[in-house]
Protein backbone atom coordinates (compact mmCIF):
# COMPACT_ATOMS: atom_id res chain seq x y z
CA UNK A 1 0.00 0.00 0.00
CA UNK A 2 1.52 3.35 -0.86
CA UNK A 3 2.37 5.90 2.00
CA UNK A 4 -0.52 8.88 1.73
CA UNK A 5 0.79 12.17 0.91
CA UNK A 6 -0.26 13.71 4.28
CA UNK A 7 2.21 11.45 5.96
CA UNK A 8 4.94 11.94 3.23
CA UNK A 9 4.41 15.81 3.62
CA UNK A 10 4.40 15.23 7.65
CA UNK A 11 7.79 14.12 7.14
CA UNK A 12 9.22 16.85 5.36
CA UNK A 13 8.27 19.36 8.22
CA UNK A 14 9.32 17.46 10.64
CA UNK A 15 13.14 17.99 9.05
CA UNK A 16 12.94 20.74 7.34
CA UNK A 17 14.16 22.88 10.68
CA UNK A 18 16.82 19.92 10.80
CA UNK A 19 17.91 20.47 7.26
CA UNK A 20 17.80 24.46 7.57
CA UNK A 21 20.48 24.51 10.44
CA UNK A 22 22.72 22.10 8.29
CA UNK A 23 22.21 24.61 5.33
CA UNK A 24 23.41 27.25 7.70
CA UNK A 25 25.86 25.40 9.43
CA UNK A 26 28.05 23.76 6.88
CA UNK A 27 28.36 27.22 4.78
CA UNK A 28 30.73 30.36 5.73
CA UNK A 29 28.55 33.14 4.48
CA UNK A 30 25.03 32.04 5.84
CA UNK A 31 26.74 30.43 9.12
CA UNK A 32 28.77 33.92 10.07
CA UNK A 33 25.45 35.97 8.13
CA UNK A 34 23.17 34.69 11.01
CA UNK A 35 25.62 34.46 13.88
CA UNK A 36 26.36 38.39 13.40
CA UNK A 37 23.22 39.57 11.97
CA UNK A 38 23.76 39.58 8.62
CA UNK A 39 20.02 37.76 8.11
CA UNK A 40 16.92 40.34 8.30
CA UNK A 41 13.76 39.00 6.94
CA UNK A 42 11.26 40.95 5.27
CA UNK A 43 7.06 40.56 5.01
CA UNK A 44 6.80 41.26 1.01
CA UNK A 45 6.94 43.73 -1.67
CA UNK A 46 8.00 44.00 -5.21
CA UNK A 47 10.86 45.19 -4.61
CA UNK A 48 13.97 45.57 -1.49
CA UNK A 49 14.45 48.88 -0.80
CA UNK A 50 17.24 50.00 1.45
CA UNK A 51 17.64 53.86 1.85
CA UNK A 52 21.25 55.22 1.82
CA UNK A 53 22.19 58.73 2.83
CA UNK A 54 24.66 59.71 0.40
CA UNK A 55 25.64 63.22 1.35
CA UNK A 56 25.39 65.56 3.91
CA UNK A 57 22.27 67.26 4.23
CA UNK A 58 22.27 70.46 6.79
CA UNK A 59 24.80 73.01 7.12
CA UNK A 60 26.74 73.93 10.09
CA UNK A 61 26.79 77.64 11.71
CA UNK A 62 29.51 78.78 13.53
CA UNK A 63 28.56 80.95 17.20
CA UNK A 64 30.87 82.95 17.87
CA UNK A 65 28.32 85.70 19.75
CA UNK A 66 25.67 83.48 20.11
CA UNK A 67 23.61 85.99 17.82
CA UNK A 68 24.31 84.75 14.25
CA UNK A 69 21.33 83.52 12.33
CA UNK A 70 21.29 79.98 11.96
CA UNK A 71 21.40 78.32 8.65
CA UNK A 72 18.29 76.49 8.10
CA UNK A 73 19.21 74.87 4.54
CA UNK A 74 18.66 71.49 4.33
CA UNK A 75 18.96 69.10 1.48
CA UNK A 76 16.92 66.13 1.24
CA UNK A 77 20.16 63.79 0.34
CA UNK A 78 18.23 59.99 0.66
CA UNK A 79 18.46 57.46 -2.01
CA UNK A 80 17.00 54.55 -1.79
CA UNK A 81 19.43 51.44 -3.36
CA UNK A 82 16.46 49.03 -5.43
CA UNK A 83 16.96 45.44 -5.60
CA UNK A 84 14.82 42.57 -7.24
CA UNK A 85 14.05 39.63 -5.10
CA UNK A 86 15.60 36.61 -6.44
CA UNK A 87 13.16 33.76 -6.18
CA UNK A 88 14.61 29.70 -6.76
CA UNK A 89 12.83 26.17 -6.27
CA UNK A 90 14.36 22.65 -5.92
CA UNK A 91 12.05 19.70 -6.51
CA UNK A 92 11.97 16.57 -4.20
CA UNK A 93 10.11 13.63 -6.16
CA UNK A 94 9.22 10.04 -5.34
CA UNK A 95 7.64 7.45 -7.62
CA UNK A 96 5.47 4.65 -7.37
CA UNK A 97 8.77 2.54 -8.45
CA UNK A 98 10.55 4.02 -5.44
CA UNK A 99 7.78 2.32 -3.04
CA UNK A 100 7.37 -0.60 -4.80
CA UNK A 101 11.10 -1.28 -4.80
CA UNK A 102 11.65 -0.49 -0.95
CA UNK A 103 9.05 -1.84 1.01
CA UNK A 104 7.87 -0.68 4.49
CA UNK A 105 6.70 3.03 5.27
CA UNK A 106 10.01 3.74 7.01
CA UNK A 107 12.02 2.94 4.02
CA UNK A 108 10.05 5.51 2.05
CA UNK A 109 10.44 7.69 4.74
CA UNK A 110 13.72 7.55 4.50
CA UNK A 111 14.23 7.79 1.14
CA UNK A 112 12.45 11.02 1.18
CA UNK A 113 14.34 12.58 4.05
CA UNK A 114 17.46 11.54 2.16
CA UNK A 115 16.51 12.78 -1.01
CA UNK A 116 15.06 16.29 1.04
CA UNK A 117 18.07 16.59 2.46
CA UNK A 118 20.34 16.43 -1.02
CA UNK A 119 17.65 19.35 -2.76
CA UNK A 120 18.19 21.26 0.17
CA UNK A 121 22.26 20.73 0.21
CA UNK A 122 21.89 21.73 -3.83
CA UNK A 123 19.94 24.54 -2.69
CA UNK A 124 22.99 25.32 -0.21
CA UNK A 125 25.39 25.17 -2.01
CA UNK A 126 24.21 27.45 -5.31
CA UNK A 127 23.14 30.01 -3.14
CA UNK A 128 26.83 29.89 -1.09
CA UNK A 129 28.37 29.95 -4.35
CA UNK A 130 26.57 32.55 -6.56
CA UNK A 131 27.22 35.24 -3.41
CA UNK A 132 30.97 34.10 -3.15
CA UNK A 133 32.00 33.68 -6.96
CA UNK A 134 28.96 34.74 -8.75
CA UNK A 135 27.70 34.02 -12.62
CA UNK A 136 28.88 30.43 -11.82
CA UNK A 137 25.44 29.06 -11.13
CA UNK A 138 23.29 27.96 -13.75
CA UNK A 139 19.55 29.97 -13.50
CA UNK A 140 21.05 31.99 -10.40
CA UNK A 141 23.39 34.31 -12.04
CA UNK A 142 20.59 36.76 -13.41
CA UNK A 143 18.48 36.79 -10.38
CA UNK A 144 20.85 36.85 -7.15
CA UNK A 145 23.60 39.18 -6.54
CA UNK A 146 27.09 38.75 -5.87
CA UNK A 147 30.47 39.77 -3.57
CA UNK A 148 32.22 39.36 -6.60
CA UNK A 149 32.99 42.64 -8.83
CA UNK A 150 34.62 41.05 -11.29
CA UNK A 151 32.46 38.91 -12.48
CA UNK A 152 29.33 40.93 -12.68
CA UNK A 153 29.06 44.40 -13.15
CA UNK A 154 26.32 44.67 -10.24
CA UNK A 155 29.03 42.88 -7.99
CA UNK A 156 29.54 44.37 -4.53
CA UNK A 157 33.31 44.38 -3.74
CA UNK A 158 35.76 44.96 -6.88
CA UNK A 159 39.49 44.68 -7.13
CA UNK A 160 40.15 48.74 -7.47
CA UNK A 161 41.71 51.00 -5.40
CA UNK A 162 39.46 53.08 -3.20
CA UNK A 163 37.48 55.44 -5.51
CA UNK A 164 38.14 53.71 -8.70
CA UNK A 165 35.21 51.33 -8.99
CA UNK A 166 33.00 51.51 -11.84
CA UNK A 167 29.92 48.76 -10.62
CA UNK A 168 26.28 50.08 -10.01
CA UNK A 169 24.90 48.43 -6.89
CA UNK A 170 21.10 49.00 -6.12
CA UNK A 171 20.93 51.11 -9.05
CA UNK A 172 23.35 53.22 -7.51
CA UNK A 173 27.04 54.14 -9.74
CA UNK A 174 29.89 53.42 -7.47
CA UNK A 175 31.74 55.76 -9.79
CA UNK A 176 29.07 58.72 -10.00
CA UNK A 177 28.88 57.94 -5.60
CA UNK A 178 32.52 57.85 -5.35
CA UNK A 179 32.94 60.76 -3.11
CA UNK A 180 29.82 59.63 -0.96
CA UNK A 181 32.50 56.56 0.06
CA UNK A 182 29.99 54.23 -2.23
CA UNK A 183 33.13 52.21 -2.84
CA UNK A 184 34.84 49.38 -1.05
CA UNK A 185 38.31 48.63 0.35
CA UNK A 186 40.98 46.53 -1.63
CA UNK A 187 44.62 45.50 -0.92
CA UNK A 188 47.06 42.81 -2.83
CA UNK A 189 49.43 40.31 -1.24
CA UNK A 190 51.45 40.64 -4.71
CA UNK A 191 51.45 36.99 -5.09
CA UNK A 192 53.54 36.39 -2.34
CA UNK A 193 51.70 36.26 1.47
CA UNK A 194 54.28 35.37 3.36
CA UNK A 195 55.97 38.51 2.55
CA UNK A 196 52.95 40.95 1.96
CA UNK A 197 49.92 39.05 3.31
CA UNK A 198 49.42 39.88 6.20
CA UNK A 199 50.90 43.83 6.08
CA UNK A 200 48.22 43.94 3.09
CA UNK A 201 45.28 42.58 6.02
CA UNK A 202 46.47 45.09 8.33
CA UNK A 203 46.16 48.12 5.79
CA UNK A 204 42.66 46.51 4.51
CA UNK A 205 41.34 46.19 8.20
CA UNK A 206 42.59 50.29 9.35
CA UNK A 207 41.16 51.01 5.58
CA UNK A 208 37.44 49.32 6.99
CA UNK A 209 38.02 50.61 10.18
CA UNK A 210 38.72 54.09 9.50
CA UNK A 211 35.03 53.84 7.69
CA UNK A 212 33.05 52.66 10.65
CA UNK A 213 33.93 48.85 9.82
CA UNK A 214 33.81 46.40 11.97
CA UNK A 215 35.03 42.68 10.06
CA UNK A 216 32.84 40.05 11.49
CA UNK A 217 33.99 37.18 9.65
CA UNK A 218 37.01 36.56 6.88
CA UNK A 219 35.94 34.06 4.44
CA UNK A 220 39.35 32.84 2.24
CA UNK A 221 40.01 30.29 -0.51
CA UNK A 222 41.56 27.51 0.36
CA UNK A 223 45.36 28.01 -1.02
CA UNK A 224 45.13 31.61 1.34
CA UNK A 225 43.50 29.93 4.18
CA UNK A 226 46.77 27.88 4.15
CA UNK A 227 48.89 30.54 3.80
CA UNK A 228 47.57 32.35 6.44
CA UNK A 229 47.89 29.45 8.71
CA UNK A 230 51.92 29.00 7.33
CA UNK A 231 52.08 32.43 8.32
CA UNK A 232 51.15 31.87 11.60
CA UNK A 233 52.36 28.68 13.08
CA UNK A 234 55.04 30.34 15.33
CA UNK A 235 52.55 33.04 16.85
CA UNK A 236 49.58 33.38 19.32
CA UNK A 237 46.17 33.41 18.08
CA UNK A 238 42.70 35.09 20.08
CA UNK A 239 39.59 34.00 19.32
CA UNK A 240 36.02 35.36 20.91
CA UNK A 241 35.12 32.95 24.20
CA UNK A 242 31.55 32.05 22.67
CA UNK A 243 33.57 30.08 19.10
CA UNK A 244 35.86 28.21 22.44
CA UNK A 245 32.76 27.48 24.29
CA UNK A 246 31.57 25.92 20.99
CA UNK A 247 34.37 23.83 21.34
CA UNK A 248 35.70 24.36 18.00
CA UNK A 249 39.53 25.36 17.28
CA UNK A 250 39.28 28.09 14.41
CA UNK A 251 41.72 30.57 13.62
CA UNK A 252 41.05 34.69 13.69
CA UNK A 253 41.58 37.86 12.60
CA UNK A 254 41.46 40.62 15.18
CA UNK A 255 38.52 39.11 17.07
CA UNK A 256 36.98 38.02 13.53
CA UNK A 257 37.06 34.21 12.50
CA UNK A 258 38.71 33.16 9.52
CA UNK A 259 36.80 30.52 7.77
CA UNK A 260 37.82 28.68 4.64
CA UNK A 261 35.21 28.11 1.08
CA UNK A 262 36.21 26.69 -1.76
CA UNK A 263 33.68 28.52 -3.66
CA UNK A 264 36.17 31.76 -3.35
CA UNK A 265 36.65 32.92 -6.90
CA UNK A 266 39.53 32.76 -9.23
CA UNK A 267 38.16 35.10 -11.76
CA UNK A 268 39.89 32.64 -14.52
CA UNK A 269 41.01 34.47 -17.57
CA UNK A 270 42.23 37.58 -15.56
CA UNK A 271 45.20 36.40 -13.02
CA UNK A 272 45.28 40.06 -11.59
CA UNK A 273 41.62 39.29 -10.58
CA UNK A 274 42.53 36.46 -7.82
CA UNK A 275 40.11 36.65 -4.76
CA UNK A 276 41.81 35.69 -1.72
CA UNK A 277 39.79 36.82 0.95
CA UNK A 278 36.56 38.45 1.80
CA UNK A 279 36.96 41.04 4.81
CA UNK A 280 33.37 41.38 5.80
CA UNK A 281 31.02 43.53 8.23
CA UNK A 282 27.61 42.76 8.51
CA UNK A 283 26.55 45.74 9.54
CA UNK A 284 26.78 46.92 5.74
CA UNK A 285 25.99 43.63 3.95
CA UNK A 286 22.76 41.42 4.65
CA UNK A 287 21.22 38.83 3.05
CA UNK A 288 17.36 39.65 2.86
CA UNK A 289 14.70 36.64 3.09
CA UNK A 290 11.28 36.86 2.63
CA UNK A 291 9.60 35.77 6.09
CA UNK A 292 7.28 33.15 4.41
CA UNK A 293 9.50 32.12 1.68
CA UNK A 294 12.89 30.92 3.86
CA UNK A 295 13.31 27.63 2.43
CA UNK A 296 9.64 26.78 2.41
CA UNK A 297 8.21 23.53 2.27
CA UNK A 298 5.13 22.78 0.32
CA UNK A 299 2.84 19.80 0.87
CA UNK A 300 3.37 16.35 -1.38
CA UNK A 301 1.20 16.01 -4.24
CA UNK A 302 0.22 13.67 -6.62
CA UNK A 303 1.62 14.56 -10.17
CA UNK A 304 -1.66 14.12 -12.65
CA UNK A 305 -0.86 11.84 -15.74
CA UNK A 306 2.57 10.24 -13.88
CA UNK A 307 3.04 7.88 -11.15
CA UNK A 308 5.21 10.49 -9.18
CA UNK A 309 4.89 12.67 -5.90
CA UNK A 310 6.30 15.77 -5.63
CA UNK A 311 7.07 18.64 -3.33
CA UNK A 312 9.67 21.70 -3.42
CA UNK A 313 11.57 23.78 -1.04
CA UNK A 314 11.33 27.64 -2.29
CA UNK A 315 13.53 30.10 -0.96
CA UNK A 316 13.32 34.36 -1.54
CA UNK A 317 15.52 36.67 -1.05
CA UNK A 318 18.67 38.92 -1.86
CA UNK A 319 22.25 39.85 -1.21
CA UNK A 320 22.11 43.63 -0.77
CA UNK A 321 24.62 46.48 0.86
CA UNK A 322 23.95 49.09 3.11
CA UNK A 323 27.77 50.24 3.38
CA UNK A 324 30.46 49.52 1.11
CA UNK A 325 33.28 51.25 2.58
CA UNK A 326 33.56 49.23 5.66
CA UNK A 327 33.86 45.81 3.04
CA UNK A 328 37.07 44.51 1.65
CA UNK A 329 38.49 42.10 -0.42
CA UNK A 330 42.18 41.12 -0.60
CA UNK A 331 43.74 39.73 -4.07
CA UNK A 332 46.65 38.42 -4.78
CA UNK A 333 47.65 36.06 -2.01
CA UNK A 334 46.82 32.16 -3.24
CA UNK A 335 50.68 32.22 -3.47
CA UNK A 336 52.83 32.47 -0.64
Amino acid sequence: MSISNDVLSSTLYSIRDEAVDELYRKTAFLDHAKRSGGIEYEDGGSKIQRPLMLAEGSSITALPTGYESVSLAVTDVMQPAVYDWSDMVIPIVITRKDEAENKGDKAIVKILETRFKGAMGQLRRAINQQILAGNSVPGLAAGLLTLNGVASATGFLENQVFGSGTNVVGGISKATYAAANWQNQRDTAASAYGTNGLVASDRLSAAMMSYGGETDVVIMSVAGFANYKRTLQTNERYVDQKVLDGGRMVLAWGGAVVDVDTFMPTNTGVATNEFTAYFLDFAGIKLIVHSDLDFKVSEMISVPGTTAKTADIYFKGQLVADHLASQGVLVLGDTY
